[in-house]
Formats: structure tokens, C-alpha cells, sequence
């Protein structure tokens, strides 16, 4: 049986572990130990619940629990699907002590996460992510939010977990297509600040499509590490941090303007990436390579037909945007990112469609 590993998201008194490991939702580990009141909520939505609450709930013997389970997809990600978990909340009459327990992907920990830092002005909750996506990047930073018809994320707030829980065994269920879009984030850490990581999912992307254990446990722990890190300097995006937004600011547009759910988050992203690793002064032997690795992991590496104002406008409600300046996630190369708002702009025209 696989060890469990620990890493620490060190950020003072809202410091957090991150817990990797197999069977973790079989008996392997003792959740209700991170929450502190009697009572909790899971989160959870349609196509999980059935998959894992009840092994969740066998894990907080001793907790009066409840649960909601959400409909699936990022279309439900929204003001009003939150609203329904305020009213849960209501409802069973939830106290300040209260414990939210996110059970699902990114979307539910996200929504999760917001209901949290909304309730009482604050409520502990944990992430159980899962997805790829969601254990190697969502779940860990304490972003949470819902977004909007103009924008990816624009309502939302920074609320940290008790705990992230990562149960690698999850992953089995998992569809290919959403393991494919976890692997987009994964594939950004070696971009924006490991090379050798990079260089190690080059030569191991294959294991990780087949699910290999052992390949996903280890890139799994790597992402987190190097998201923990960049977290623990930075918890609430002032400056480095930004640089997790890689491939973001195009991958957010595509989202937005195909409809939330037509192109998964990790597909946009991939797309997204390559087209600022395209705006980026960097050597075409890199821009390959990033092509190539994400061709390997069977994401797309070119953008659907979006017309220019749909790109221009939608970027233009980035988080990234200062004094009205559009600012990229650049790179310098392949391991070195870095955020700017001094680009090509007539190269961004030309990967925008803008200057046909």
C-alpha cells in the first residue's frame, strides 16, 4: 500500500495540510479529526455522490452531517446554485462551528469554498477534491467563487481550508476526457517554474494517461509543492502568484465565449498556453515543446474561431487588468514565467484574429 504524504500550505494561523494517498475515503484516514464542531455539510453534486459520500460520511463517525448534492457541470457554477447551499445551511440550522465539506471537482469545491467564507462571515470548510484538475490546482490556495455571464470567476473570495484531502483512488472513475484536462495544470508547473518536472512529464505522460499509480501520485505531489510555495508567498495574488494564471486570461475567454461547459477548464487552459507562450519572446525550440507535451497529452493546442472583439472583451474583465492595462503571464523560457503588461501587441492581434 502506497505511503500517504503531507505537504503544508504554511500561511501563519490559516496554515493547512495537503494530504496525498490511496484509500484515503476507504478508512485510510480520519477526517472528522479537522472539524471542529459537531455538525458538518457535504457538498457534493450528481455523478459523485453516488461515487463517494457514503465512504466520506463513514470517515466523520461522531459528526452530525447533512448533505447537498449539486448538478454537474461548470454551467451550474453560479450565484444562484450557491444560494441553494446558503439555504441548506439555513435550513439545518447551521451555526458559526459549522463544517462545509466539498466532495467533488473543481466547480463544487469552488462554489463550496464561497458558500463558506459567505456564511456567518465565515465557516470552516475542508476540499475533498476528485478530479486531476482539481487536486493538483483548484482545491489548494483557498481561491472560491461562481462566475458570471461576463467572466470566468469574477464573484468570489479567498477562503482557506481546514484541510485538502487527496484520495488518488478517485481518480479510477474518472472520465478520460476530464483526467486529459487535469493534466493541463500539471503540464503549466513545469512551464511556469520547474523544468525538470517538464522534463519528467515528457517522459512520463503515457503513465499518467493509463493512470499509472505511482506517475500520478508523484505529479500530483509535485503540483501541489510548487502551488503550496508560490501560495505561501503570495496568498492573495499581489504579484507572483499570477503566474498559476498561465494560459488563463485566453483559456478564460474561450470558456466564457463557447458557453460555460462546451470546452473544459484544462482544454482551455491548454489552448490558452500555447497562445501566450506564442505572444511570448521566447525560442521556437520552447514553443514546441510546449505543443508537442500537450499533443502528447491529447489537449488542443489551438483556440476555436472566436472573433476579436469576443477575445478583446472578454479579456478585458481579467483579473490580471490594472488601470484598464491588459497584463499576460509571459514566458521567458520553458521553467521561467513572469507577468507583464509590456507584449507584442501586433502578435496579439494576429492570435486573436484581430489583424485579419
Amino acid at each position: 500500500m502506497s505511503t500517504n504524504h503531507t505537504l503544508k500550505v504554511s500561511l501563519g494561523e490559516r496554515s493547512y495540510p495537503i494530504t496525498i494517498g490511496r484509500n484515503l475515503l476507504r478508512g485510510g484516514f480520519g477526517l472528522a479529526d479537522f472539524v471542529a464542531g459537531p455538525d458538518c455539510l457535504v457538498v457534493s453534486n450528481e455523478t459523485v455522490a453516488p461515487l463517494y459520500l457514503d465512504a466520506l460520511l463513514a470517515n466523520l463517525a461522531g459528526k452530525q452531517c447533512t448533505s447537498v448534492a449539486l448538478a454537474d457541470g461548470e454551467v451550474h457554477k453560479t450565484v444562484a446554485t450557491m444560494h441553494g447551499i446558503l439555504d441548506k445551511l439555513v435550513e439545518t440550522g447551521a451555526n458559526r462551528d459549522t463544517t462545509l465539506i466539498a466532495l467533488g471537482g473543481g466547480v463544487v469545491g469552488d462554489i463550496t469554498g464561497f458558500a463558506a467564507a459567505c456564511y456567518m462571515r465565515g465557516v470552516a470548510f475542508i476540499q475533498v477534491p476528485t478530479t486531476l484538475l482539481a487536486q493538483v490546482d483548484s482545491s489548494v490556495g483557498g481561491k472560491t467563487g461562481v462566475n458570471h455571464p461576463g467572466g470566468k470567476n469574477l464573484i468570489g473570495a479567498f477562503h482557506q481550508p481546514q484541510i485538502v484531502l487527496i484520495d488518488t483512488d478517485t481518480l479510477s472513475t474518472l472520465p478520460e476526457r476530464e483526467l486529459k484536462a487535469g493534466l493541463a495544470e500539471v503540464i503549466k508547473y513545469g512551464a511556469i517554474c520547474d523544468l525538470g518536472f517538464f522534463g519528467w512529464l515528457e517522459q512520463n505522460m503515457q503513465l499518467l494517461l493509463d493512470k499509472d499509480p505511482d506517475a500520478l501520485a508523484f505529479a500530483i505531489r509535485r503540483s501541489c509543492e510548487l502551488k503550496a510555495e508560490i501560495v505561501a508567498a503570495d496568498e492573495r495574488e499581489s504579484g507572483r502568484r499570477a503566474i498559476l494564471n498561465f494560459g488563463h486570461t485566453f483559456g478564460h475567454a474561450i470558456e466564457n465565449c463557447l458557453g460555460y461547459g462546451e470546452w473544459l477548464h484544462g482544454e482551455a487552459v491548454a489552448a490558452g498556453m500555447l497562445m501566450a507562450a506564442e505572444l511570448s519572446a521566447m525560442d521556437r525550440e520552447d514553443i514546441n515543446r510546449l505543443s508537442a507535451l500537450l499533443n502528447a497529452a491529447g489537449l488542443p493546442t489551438a483556440p476555436p474561431p472566436l472573433r476579436a472583439e469576443q477575445w478583446m472583451q472578454t479579456m478585458g474583465l481579467d483579473k490580471k487588468v490594472q488601470a484598464k492595462q491588459l497584463r499576460f503571464v509571459l514566458l521567458r523560457e520553458l521553467g521561467d514565467a513572469y507577468i507583464t503588461a509590456e507584449y507584442d501587441a501586433t502578435r496579439l492581434d494576429q492570435l486573436t484574429g484581430a489583424a485579419a
